[in-house]
């Protein structure tokens, strides 16, 4: 069973990796903004509407076989009302741009704080979820876990630095490597559903739900 320091490590490179795709050609590709006020500040994407819940930018990345990503990402803002979460829908056949809770067919892997959730199936505080999307309105929430034990480390300082990761997808295996961000000559490995293999899309959507955030490459 996989432990939860794995997990953790897990669900945040893999929620953060799929946003790397938006800066993984040579130029910047084909992007759309759908909900929340997104922009370039330099080399940085921000997201700077604390209160967007469905914010969301679509890109078109082709994905397919072995992919790297290099990236950081840095809070920005916006959970001090106790709520707030990011992440991605990788591997999306669609593109949708207005408010949606799905994403075509993808898989969402989203990294949650929150301190008096809805759902029992949400735990309180820091948590990880990855979900699979079907449509636009419908997706299943394959994986929840507690992140209880990493709230120490949500303090100001950390929280005002960025985050690099580094990870490897292999599409045609199903293969994920995430690598350990405080140690480079690790890595943890999972697979993704076998019915889901090879893993191909058109595109990807970053969001977040609550607060603010920026992206980009180390």
């Amino acid at each position: 069973m996989m432990n939860k320091r794995v997990f953790f490590l897990l669900v945040v490179g893999i929620t953060l990796s799929a946003a790397m795709s938006l800066y993984a050609q040579t130029q910047i590709p084909e992007y759309r903004f759908a909900v929340g006020r997104w922009g370039f500040t330099g080399e940085r994407l921000f997201q700077n509407d604390a209160g967007a819940r469905l914010a969301k930018v679509n890109f078109r990345v082709p994905q397919s076989g072995s992919i790297r990503y290099e990236f950081n990402v840095r809070y920005e803002g916006g959970a001090e009302d106790g709520q707030g979460g990011a992440g991605i829908h990788v591997f999306s056949d669609t593109a949708y741009n207005g408010a949606s809770w799905g994403c075509g067919k993808s898989y969402l892997l989203w990294l949650n704080y929150d301190e008096n959730p809805i759902s029992r199936d949400i735990p309180r505080g820091l948590s990880a979820q990855v979900y699979r999307s079907y449509t636009n309105s419908r997706m299943e929430l394959v994986k929840s876990v507690s992140l209880a034990d990493y709230e120490k480390f949500l303090t100001a300082e950390n929280l005002a630095a960025p985050i690099f990761f580094r990870i490897e997808v292999y599409g045609n295996t199903g293969d994920i490597r995430v690598y350990d961000p405080t140690d480079p000559r690790l890595y943890f490995l999972i697979n993704v559903e076998p019915r889901d293999v090879p893993l191909k899309g058109d595109w990807v959507a970053l969001r977040t739900n609550g607060l603010k955030a920026s992206f980009a490459l180390e």
